[in-house]
């Protein structure tokens, strides 16, 4: 069986000393791709040399962070378009994030206009970070509508409702990671609900380590976990999810 893990960072401090190991370990468990996030600038050029160095392993995406999102910004994009050539897979991460930047809305809510126009421009696909923000997401997102965007949205965490209302202004993927696995998670009905054909699985390493990990750093090897509570829940086999998950991250991010 193989598997993609469709959004990890594995850049990130808590994987220093450790990243062959760690490849290795996702390998082992059948990841045969991961999908590296890009935050900002800082870390961007060390991510690139990553995905050089792992080609056909590591695929790196494009973009700048909301959280990340300052009066700066435009500078930000500017530096992050110097890129391009590098062979991204999607514009991303990328959205708005109210939780810890409701100080920053306008200017995240510019810095994602930006940003859906570089994607439609490169025709690559979006990968979204939202966090309390739906209705101003999806204002812009219709807004947008004429950009034919497509892309996922990463750490899903609405409703099949707002799944529903996604798919009337582009075509999108719900990224579906750790937090199935947790006890009072919401998710697993959205998953029932929602066709195999629009799941992607993701770490999000090293955050949100899938049950009965969670609480560790979390690392790409831990995609079968989150794969088997698909599986579960969906009532099929895990070759069935790890084939058909696989192929929809192919298909979406041109793998």
């Amino acid at each position: 069986m193989r598997f993609i893990d469709t959004h990890t960072h594995i850049v990130d401090e808590a994987f220093e000393g450790e990243r062959e190991v760690v490849i290795e370990r996702a390998m082992a468990a059948g990841v045969s791709k991961m999908v590296q996030a890009d935050v900002d600038s800082i870390e961007r050029a060390q991510m690139f040399s990553l995905c050089e160095a792992n080609k056909g392993v590591f695929f790196p995406m494009l973009g700048l962070y909301p959280g990340s999102v300052t009066e700066n910004w435009k500078d930000e994009i500017s530096e992050l378009e110097g890129w391009f050539s590098h062979g991204p897979v999607a514009i991303g991460e990328i959205g708005l994030d109210y939780h810890y930047g409701a100080e920053t809305k306008e200017l995240q809510k510019e810095a994602l206009r930006v940003q859906f126009e570089l994607a439609a421009e490169h025709d690559l696909p979006v990968n979204i970070h939202l966090r309390e923000a739906t209705a101003d997401f999806l204002a812009i997102l219709k807004d947008c509508k004429h950009l034919h965007l497509r892309g996922n949205m990463h750490a899903y965490s609405g409703s099949v409702e707002t799944y529903a209302e996604l798919q009337k202004y582009g075509d999108f993927s719900l990224g579906i990671g750790g937090v199935l696995t947790f006890k009072n998670s919401k998710l697993p009905e959205v998953v029932a609900a929602v066709p195999l054909s629009r799941l992607l699985l993701e770490t999000d390493a090293p955050y949100l380590a899938p049950v009965p990990l969670r609480g560790t750093r979390n690392e790409s090897a831990n995609i079968p976990i989150i794969a088997a509570k698909v599986a579960e829940i969906k009532g099929v086999s895990l070759g069935e999810v790890a084939a058909v998950t696989t192929q929809n991250a192919e298909k979406l991010f041109n793998l």
